[in-house]
């Protein structure tokens, strides 16, 4: 299983990703690879210099550093490496971190969740295919913390399995597309249902 690039605690770093233009940036940078200002721009609807902006707020982070090329306005971007892990050990954080994490994966959440309303609204310009293809699943289930444990490495083994293609266009099969999974296991609360 690949380490995320980078293991975040700072409350200020968390807080500096933790910002729907900012993630959008880093997301679009990891896709799509180096863009300027002006390109990341025409993508997101927003102006060249908010874009401007917030890129020099996450280089200040070290989350974006120059690419090679270009000047000025024509400066490429990119992004370090690929991955951040955080919130892993909420015993032992601060309220400030705690608080931070939180804020960060709302934002992580809420962005993955408009994309899902996005594919579903668009379900039905796709081919029959890609409509077969497509699946969203939800459940519970009674498990111990170890069994927990193993089906959350079991699942992240299977969504890391063609992270390659992220990065390197020659591994992508013809045909192939961009696509996201997201996943969680976590304990659930239920009204009435006593979680022990």
């Amino acid at each position: 299983m690949p380490i995320p690039h980078r293991r975040l605690s700072d409350p200020r770093e968390l807080n500096a990703l933790a910002h729907p233009v900012r993630m959008a940036i880093v997301e679009l940078l990891s896709i799509s690879g180096p863009l300027t200002a002006t390109e990341l721009a025409d993508r997101l609807d927003e102006t060249p210099a908010n874009c401007s902006w917030h890129l020099r707020k996450l280089a200040q982070h070290g989350f974006v550093v120059e690419a090679e090329g270009g000047k000025g306005r024509q400066r490429p971007w990119k992004v370090p490496g690929l991955g951040f892990r955080w919130d892993d050990e909420l015993a032992s954080s601060s309220i400030e971190e705690r608080r931070a994490a939180q804020a960060l994966s709302e934002v992580m959440m809420g962005r993955a969740t408009d994309r899902l309303r996005e594919a579903q609204q668009r379900a039905p310009e796709e081919s029959e295919q890609w409509r077969a293809a497509q699946n969203s699943t939800e459940m519970v289930a009674w498990l111990t913390a170890d069994e927990l444990k193993e089906m959350n490495e079991a699942i992240a083994t299977v969504l890391e399995r063609h992270l390659d293609r992220l990065t390197d266009p020659a591994q992508r099969p013809a045909g192939a597309r961009l696509c996201e999974f997201v996943s969680w296991g976590v304990p659930a609360y239920f009204p009435g249902v006593d979680p022990a």
